[in-house]
């Protein structure tokens, strides 16, 4: 059986003897490393779905460092980010750590600090993939459910009895039953408030009355 690959660490930075540098720190440290001279060239790169981490300097030529973490997220890249800098930017740092930023560290930067910080971005970024897989599962759930069942799940996730929810839909309360024992086999929900639950997380907006 073939071991998986090491995590990939990304490093953006203008500067080839940093790249360099943090490279060899960080592939010693046991990581798959990928360096980049500028934003843009990182960009230009196939997008990794696996967990990684990228460490990210604040101050480039053309594309900046905060620019790209703003264009990552807008482009739904949730991706874990160490910066480092050679300025003690309060400022910057402060905007950057509001933004999901991982850790600011100050070049020089030390390399337990680093190592420390890739560390956690990477346990962020190792949750983060587990949780987008288990959104994904639930709206695959849903996706199976008949339009009718989709119909009584957003009703019964409002916590209208099926006598109501019956009413509602001018159907017989028989075939509520029938429809929310499919909802919940489907949604593989034990109970009505994991249903709700799952409801929430699948983005189901519950009906109104």
């Amino acid at each position: 059986m073939n071991e998986p690959a090491p995590p990939l660490v990304f490093i953006v930075d203008d500067d080839a003897s940093v790249r360099k540098s943090l490279a060899r720190l960080i592939r010693a440290a046991g990581y798959q490393v990928e360096a980049f001279a500028s934003a843009r060239e990182f960009l230009a790169r196939p997008r990794h779905e696996a967990p990684c981490c990228l460490v990210l300097d604040v101050r480039m030529p053309g594309l900046t460092g905060l620019q790209l973490q703003e264009a990552l997220a807008t482009a739904g890249h949730l991706t874990a980010t160490v910066f480092i800098t050679g300025y003690g930017d309060v400022p910057v740092s402060v905007k950057a750590m509001k933004s999901g930023a991982v850790d600011f560290l100050t070049k020089p930067v030390d390399k337990q600090d680093l190592l420390g910080a890739i560390e956690r971005a990477m346990t962020r970024a190792r949750h983060a993939s587990r949780e987008a897989a288990r959104i994904t599962d639930i709206r695959d759930r849903i996706k199976t459910l008949t339009p009718r069942e989709a119909e009584v799940f957003a009703l019964v996730v409002t916590g209208m009895l099926n006598k109501q929810i019956a009413s509602d839909l001018g159907v017989s309360e028989k075939m509520v039953k029938v429809h929310r024992g499919r909802v919940m086999e489907k949604m593989r929900a034990g109970s009505l408030a994991e249903l709700v639950r799952l409801a929430d997380q699948g983005g189901v907006i519950a009906a109104t009355s």
